[in-house]
């Protein structure tokens, strides 16, 4: 039995945390790697000379290196293990921070930035599906949570190490430490972060469940009593060898094939939720709100401050779904969220239906302006309080064991190319019509909140095992 001084408050066994924090190390990396470009973007434009095509090619191939990165995270952690797969996502991140720092033209560049979204892909990943898989069913929701924290840390830290370095430097295109120009050491900074998560793979056990498949009861067992001694830990492998058992009854050997649209229904609720997700535009508030800010009166040189402060805004939040998750549950706090969302876009839609100019220089006449203002803080407060964390938390959870990696790469994967077509669409839809690229994001937000009333179960307090068989049809092996 653990000790008091071996438990937090709260009763989680240190140990629990720990490891779903270093696990979490992997959404660091995936926050860090989206926002670390930003601010390397002009000099890079002027250091090799780009066009805009170019550059936004050069920003956004990153996101398709992460979804297929993503796609054979599934394979490589069913295959090798969880532990592998985080150490081969780390190398991978490693390489792609000195390859681009050190990068001699845009090609070359491009490519380093594709290697390190193939890391990034992986270990967005493995993160929710090993913190699932080690955490007790009574906290796994603030755990699980822990992966969106990283990521919304990471945001911040990247942006905070972009402006140091940009501002002690004198500028992004400058000199600094060693002759190198401070852009590149905005690319070389990442090979710290990527450092700390492969020496931590190399401290962290196995999941136990990958453990029970692979037939090595044995060690799972010591690998259960380490993270949850106080719980029934013969039962809990039990539970896993029974749906092993059962799947192979039931003529399942771990296919993501199935009878809706050629996949098993759980799989498109994990895709359809990534998607949507994404489809809500909030990348264009931490990518493109430039135009925003400057239409509601702020210089463009505050750009940078206030993507800070969104960034804050965004972790505080974060700890907000953590504090609730396990409390409330996932659906309400999916459901809140979305009306959040769906409400803050459209007021924002409305704004913009009222600006004057066109292009980078529309302005928000009389009240309007700091209704835009509101309505997108609301918005991330929104994401990020419900949609933001607990996504992975769902995509954690839903799968059954004998598919969780796989499934949750395919799914990961959908999200990757759904923020890829947001980014890349953004600019045009906007420069098309402000109030109708919003308005759309806030369509896709409404359709969150039916889709999670219709087709997302509560599984709060579930074990794993038990939360699987909430998404399996009526009538099938495991329903019965």
């Amino acid at each position: 039995m653990p000790t008091a001084q071996e438990q937090t408050k709260t009763g989680i066994p240190r140990r629990v945390i720990w490891l779903a924090l270093a696990g979490a190390v992997g959404g660091f990396l995936f926050g860090f790697d989206s926002s670390v470009v930003n601010g390397a973007v002009d000099a890079l434009k002027g250091e090799f000379a780009l066009s805009e095509a170019v550059t936004g090619f050069a920003v956004a191939i990153a996101l398709l290196g992460c979804a297929a990165g993503a796609f054979l995270a599934g394979k490589v952690a069913d295959r090798h293990g969880r532990i592998p797969a985080m150490k081969l996502g780390a190398l991978l991140f490693l390489v792609s921070a000195v390859g681009t720092g050190f990068a001699f033209g845009v090609w070359d560049l491009v490519f380093w930035r594709l290697v390190g979204g193939l890391g990034i892909g992986l270990a967005s990943v493995i993160a929710p599906a090993y913190i699932s898989e080690i955490s007790p069913r009574q906290v796994r929701g603030r755990l699980a949570s822990l992966q969106q924290l990283a990521i919304t840390t990471g945001i911040f830290a990247a942006l905070l190490s972009d402006a140091l370095l940009a501002t002690s430097a004198g500028g992004a295109d400058q000199s600094f430490w060693l002759g190198i120009e401070a852009w590149r050491w905005m690319f070389l900074a990442a090979a710290v972060p990527a450092v700390v998560y492969g020496w931590l793979a190399f401290t962290l056990p196995e999941s136990p469940r990958f453990l029970v498949f692979k037939g090595k009861e044995d060690e799972a067992r010591r690998v259960f009593a380490s993270i949850a001694p106080a719980e029934d830990n013969d039962r809990h492998i039990r539970e896993i060898r029974e749906a092993i058992e059962e799947d192979k009854l039931a003529g399942q050997k771990g296919s993501l094939r199935g009878k809706t649209l050629g996949l098993q229904a759980v799989v498109w609720v994990g895709i359809i939720l990534s998607v949507l997700q994404q489809f809500v535009g909030i990348n264009v508030i931490f990518y493109y709100s430039t135009t925003l800010w400057k239409a509601v009166g702020f210089q463009e040189k505050d750009s940078l401050a206030i993507s800070v402060a969104t960034s804050i805004t965004n972790i505080l939040v974060t700890l907000v779904a953590i504090a609730l998750v396990d409390r409330v549950g996932r659906r309400p706090i999916l459901l809140a969220g979305s009306v959040g969302m769906a409400v803050s876009l459209g007021a924002m839609a409305l704004a913009f239906s009222s600006a004057t100019g066109s292009g980078e220089n529309i302005t928000l006449p009389g009240a309007w302006g700091p209704v835009a203002l509101v309505a997108a803080n609301v918005f991330v407060v929104s994401f990020g309080a419900s949609w933001g964390p607990l996504v992975w938390v769902l995509l954690g959870e839903i799968f059954p064991s004998r598919i969780r990696a796989r499934a949750l790469g395919l799914a990961a994967a959908a999200q990757w190319v759904a923020n890829f077509v947001i980014t890349l669409s953004f600019p045009v839809m906007a420069s098309a019509s402000l109030p109708l690229t919003y308005a759309m994001y806030a369509l896709f937000a409404a359709a969150s909140f039916f889709f999670v009333m219709f087709k997302v179960p509560e599984t709060n307090g579930m074990s794993l095992e038990q939360a699987e068989t909430l998404f399996v049809p009526k009538g099938s092996a495991k329903a019965n």
